[in-house]
């Protein structure tokens, strides 16, 4: 960036880093980094509170909810829509054609791919486009996700399986007792299947933003895999 462009950028309430690309127009928000190397496409738009490690690209047409956490080395290509609080791991692959020919031209043709608010795809792992992966789904390293994920889905392997449910504060979620209930061991939040495949929470709306409280980690995950834990009671 020039240094015109990086006051520009400080005016606007976000940072870019002098070595950035940012094309106009484009959209950022307010509290957003943008760091080392990154390229940001004209027609993209980022929400608040986003930080986009080194070497991330984003393409034209893109859109980026508020604080959405982004490793490096990582492109968002034309027809991603990803909502709020998404977490995108380094080296995470999204794509947009699922049958690319470098001879055939398909610039009219990119798929939507949906990332719906609070999901974490692990590092090295590829989302094939034209899916959605629900709410709070969390994608493990190096899987291949090829179908829709439901919300909470944990998902694992290639081709990715569901193999479980994870809670909104990221942790493995087993069952309590004999009602059935799911309950996280961080923040005690109770989950429920409620038909087969649709996990909600029972005690915090999925589309209401945790409290300060609630969003500070404080317990190391693998301390919550021996005992219970409940940060929050």
């Amino acid at each position: 960036m020039s240094k015109q462009e990086k006051n520009e950028a400080g005016n606007k309430g976000y940072f870019a880093h002098e070595s950035a690309y940012v094309d106009q127009p484009c959209d950022i928000g307010e509290g957003t980094k943008i760091w080392h190397f990154c390229h940001i496409m004209k027609n993209s738009r980022i929400g608040r509170y986003c930080i986009l490690g080194q070497n991330v690209n984003v393409a034209s047409g893109v859109v980026i909810g508020n604080n959405v956490k982004i490793q490096n080395n990582v492109s968002i290509y034309t027809g991603a829509i990803i909502e709020d609080d998404v977490f995108l791991g380094p080296s995470c692959v999204l794509t947009n054609v699922t049958n690319p020919r470098s001879q055939i031209v398909r610039h009219g043709l990119f798929e939507k791919t949906v990332i719906k608010r609070g999901a974490t795809i692990g590092a090295n792992a590829t989302i094939v486009c034209g899916i959605e992966l629900g709410r709070y789904c969390f994608i493990a390293a190096g899987a291949v996700v090829a179908k829709n994920v439901p919300d909470y889905a944990l998902m694992q392997g290639v081709p990715a399986k569901q193999v479980g449910w994870m809670s909104r504060h990221g942790h493995r979620l087993k069952k309590q007792g004999s009602s059935g209930t799911l309950v996280c061991p961080e923040s005690g939040f109770q989950y429920r299947e409620m038909s087969p495949g649709v996990l909600k929470c029972i005690d915090w709306d999925e589309e209401v933003p945790l409290t300060k409280v609630m969003s500070g980690g404080k317990v190391l995950y693998d301390d919550l895999k021996t005992k219970e834990f409940h940060v929050f009671e």
